[in-house]
């Protein structure tokens, strides 16, 4: 039995560890972005020089013939999938009896005027992190376009190094369709502190370059230029499903699966970003674009291939990020602001606040946000599953909790401000 994982990222690694500890199956890993799986999550971090390049890859070079999983480093241009084979840009063909796609995600593009200059990108790969050490070496001023994660993480790389950097949102405040106002003004601080000129309410119009099609400017849609020898691109994924699509395997926005990750072709699966569920999961969703939900699934997928069974269940919604120095956290389903549903609570603290969502005909909590304190992830996980009061005590304050020991958090004042 042969399995080949289409892409090494969290999704496809974690898809051929599981698969491996069930399975004497030989396995093969096919990616054309680096030889070995690289922590992507961790990129920035190496451009800021408090990783090496070879910190980004999470296991030992022998990990792999240990595990006796087989990688490739090519690109897979064609799946056959009558005749059970891939096309590999190198060069030959390779059978498999079970095949994974795990071709995760590609930035968004929108058609403007110069996205594609030199000096133009996003960051999602190892090319584009070289691409954007050789882009930024030696020049003063650069623009970051989106407001997303990726966006500010790009801006707090380009200002250790005393970059001087612009900040496009398209939208009223930061990231407002997730962020309640105070939520969004506290990382509007952040933001300003680090440096940053934050533009609110600001589209990109087009990017002007140089005779040498290099990038010099963005101008905005209100007509105002930014001088801008580097522009970071920012502006969501879309799944990465072009090879399934050319296969003639069904797609809408990604590639179509069941909760056992099948596609519409036999013996194919799709796993991770690149995976479109045919009907919502239990949050709502249809696709999963999370390092956290890439790793579920995978773990998921592995298993089912080895045993040939189960089914994938979507956990309870969790993700964490940094805003340069400020830590977030949220769990379950906390909305921007109050529905007819669902009512809202929150606790704040100079740059610290928590902000607790309940449903409003029980008062049951739904989710929680943690911005600028550590929230511990089982305590927030179980109370939600459970179904506690979102009018927390001082004592399940202590409990949620996960602070350093010289900060001494006043839980009585803090239950008293989620309760009101």
């Amino acid at each position: 039995m042969h399995t080949v994982i289409i892409g090494n990222g969290i999704a496809g690694v974690t898809t051929a560890r599981f698969l491996r500890k069930g399975s004497d199956a030989r396995i093969t890993i096919i990616s054309a972005e680096s030889p070995y799986h690289i922590a992507r999550t961790a990129l920035m971090y190496a451009y800021m020089g408090d990783l090496r390049w070879s910190d980004l890859k999470p296991y030992e070079d022998d990990f792999w013939p240990k595990n006796r999983l087989d990688l490739i480093q090519d690109t897979v241009t064609g799946i056959d999938v009558d005749a059970h084979t891939v096309d590999l840009l190198a060069g030959g063909r390779m059978h498999y009896d079970k095949l994974v796609i795990a071709t995760g995600s590609r930035p968004n593009r929108f058609g403007w005027k110069g996205e594609y200059a030199h000096g133009v990108q996003g960051l999602y790969s190892m090319q584009d992190l070289s691409a954007m050490e050789s882009a930024t070496d030696g020049i003063s001023c650069a623009v970051v376009v989106g407001g997303g994660l990726i966006g500010i993480e790009m801006a707090e790389m380009l200002r250790v190094r005393s970059i001087d950097v612009h900040m496009l949102v398209r939208e009223p405040a930061y990231m407002d369709y997730l962020f309640s106002a105070d939520e969004s003004e506290l990382i509007h601080q952040q933001i300003r502190r680090h440096g940053v000129h934050l533009h609110l309410g600001t589209e990109l119009d087009f990017i002007e370059t140089d005779d040498d099609g290099r990038a010099i400017a963005v101008i905005t849609k209100s007509g105002q230029r930014l001088d801008a020898s580097f522009v970071g691109l920012a502006v969501g994924v879309h799944p990465n499903a072009d090879l399934a699509r050319q296969s003639g395997i069904e797609t809408g926005k990604g590639v179509l699966v069941t909760t056992t990750f099948e596609t519409s072709a036999p013996d194919v699966f799709a796993v991770g970003d690149c995976a479109e569920f045919r009907k919502p999961l239990a949050h709502g969703g249809r696709i999963e674009q999370l390092w956290y939900s890439g790793r579920r699934q995978g773990r998921a997928l592995g298993r089912m291939l080895a045993s040939e069974s189960g089914t994938y269940t979507a956990p309870l919604f969790f993700n964490s990020a940094k805003f340069f120095d400020l830590e977030y956290q949220t769990y379950g389903d906390v909305p921007p602001k109050p529905t007819d549903q669902v009512t809202c609570r929150q606790w704040t603290s100079h740059n610290r606040m928590i902000r607790v969502a309940a449903e409003r005909s029980t008062g049951r909590i739904l989710g929680v946000n943690g911005i600028g304190i550590r929230l511990r992830q089982e305590v927030a996980a179980s109370m939600i599953r459970r179904g506690d009061d979102a009018a927390l005590t001082p004592d399940q304050v202590q409990t949620l909790l996960f602070e350093p020991e010289f900060f001494r958090a006043d839980t009585k004042q803090i239950a008293e401000s989620l309760s009101s």
